[in-house]
């Protein structure tokens, strides 16, 4: 029973659409405005950098609070079923008709949760990939073909590694449109205002 809990709590907690909210408070659809996703690079673009990091923040922590819900309830390797269903629940909301983020933000916090030194390595990486190039979508692709030989190299036991592959596989199918604009060259870069926005 503490299993399906888990999986359950995982599932709504990825699903609560922070980008959404903060969207429509801020006036804002994300769905109808960009991307079309609900997810932090969107509303980074779309609701300046301010809510833009709320967005990601938020979205981080409920990945992050997935994560340590299976850990507490559950024991062996059920903990990644539950950061798997955060992952899920971020990308296919049951409020939004299952039409979400890309999981970035949610499979960061996953990551923090259940695997702390990979992501004590990866995290500032993709920080640092953001900054050098102004490009998300670059940042998470090449954080998630890392995440699996890295998870290797510390000895995670498989069953988390096949997590990691199944997270690694889904942002970047989630990302093949911005695949073919990084290979054509005409992927969006972010642009900071003085005024604390940011535009592409």
């Amino acid at each position: 029973m503490n299993v399906v809990i888990a999986i359950a709590a995982g599932y709504l907690l990825g699903s609560i659409p922070f980008g959404y909210l903060i969207g429509r408070w801020r006036g804002v659809d994300l769905r109808s405005v960009g991307s079309g996703n609900t997810g932090a690079a969107n509303a980074f673009r779309n609701l300046g950098r301010r809510w833009g990091l709320a967005v990601a923040g938020l979205d981080i922590a409920k990945g992050v609070a997935g994560a340590l819900i299976g850990r507490a309830l559950t024991d062996d390797s059920w903990p990644i079923a539950a950061g798997a269903a955060v992952m899920v629940g971020a990308i296919f909301p049951v409020w939004l008709r299952f039409r979400g983020g890309k999981g970035v933000a949610a499979g960061g916090g996953v990551l923090i949760g259940l695997f702390p030194i990979a992501s004590a390595i990866l995290v500032p990486v993709w920080i640092a990939i953001v900054l050098l190039t102004r490009i998300t979508s670059l940042a998470a692709i090449l954080a998630s073909i890392a995440f699996v030989p890295l998870a290797w190299l510390l000895g995670y036991p498989w069953p988390y590694l096949l997590l990691a592959a199944a997270m690694a596989a889904l942002v970047i199918y989630r990302h093949r449109a911005n695949i073919a604009r990084l290979r054509d060259g005409t992927e969006a870069k972010l642009e900071f205002r003085r005024n604390g926005s940011a535009n592409v």
